[in-house]
């Protein structure tokens, strides 16, 4: 799922210390950077699109398959994406956020072989919420949720409990909203297994406020 880069309508959190431009700049960038590994994969990429107005494909290029994000809020968005990716006969469904770069493609596999006994899968974030949701069924365990806050993971994971579903969760990473999130990027980028982020690292090089010297201080 991914908003079209637009100053001031993306990374609006980080954007109080970037700036605006800058932060759109650096969205911008995860979109390439993610779109260059997955275009690779065996999968099938959809990019869901918001505002469901405008083309993605103006970012990506021309192949990119580009879906419209339908619904009032972020959590109808995403249930409507699962219903009608089943519907058109997908399977199985990941959903992934588009401001995570790092995200590595063994929790992909992960999710993907999880789906053989579980309803869904789930990967969680520091701050209460997920970086992924995979499912075979469209299960509705977004209703009322409210996104956004530390608490959705825990009010996902009582809905699913309460439905009966059983439940996978992949290892805890981060999303990046803000600036100390730029500075666990950056560190995330030196270990090993982390997949390149050429357009990351190069918009990453451009902000002092991650130095080396002050991720330190």
């Amino acid at each position: 799922m991914a908003r079209y880069p637009e100053p001031g309508r993306v990374k609006t959190r980080l954007a109080r210390s970037l700036g605006d431009a800058a932060a759109c700049d650096l969205y911008r960038a995860f979109l390439l950077d993610l779109a260059a590994r997955l275009r690779t994969s065996r999968r099938q990429v959809i990019w869901l699109v918001h505002p469901p107005d405008r083309d993605l494909r103006e970012v990506l290029g021309p192949e990119a398959s580009c879906r419209p994000q339908r619904g009032n809020d972020l959590g109808a968005r995403m249930h409507q994406a699962f219903v009608e990716l089943t519907a058109a006969g997908y399977e199985r469904v990941i959903i992934i956020g588009a401001d995570m770069p790092h995200l590595r493609d063994e929790w992909l596999d992960e999710a993907d072989a999880a789906l053989d006994v579980a309803d869904a899968a789930l990967g969680p974030v520091r701050d209460g919420g997920y970086y992924l949701i995979a499912m075979r069924a469209p299960h509705d365990l977004f209703t009322g949720v409210p996104m956004g806050t530390p608490t959705v993971l825990a009010t996902t994971l009582a809905r699913a409990e309460t439905a009966a579903l059983r439940m996978h969760l992949l290892p805890q990473s981060f999303d990046v909203d803000e600036v100390a999130d730029l500075r666990r990027l950056r560190e995330e980028m030196t270990r090993p297994g982390v997949p390149p982020m050429p357009h990351t690292r190069a918009v990453l090089s451009r902000f002092s406020l991650i130095s080396s010297r002050q991720g330190r201080s």
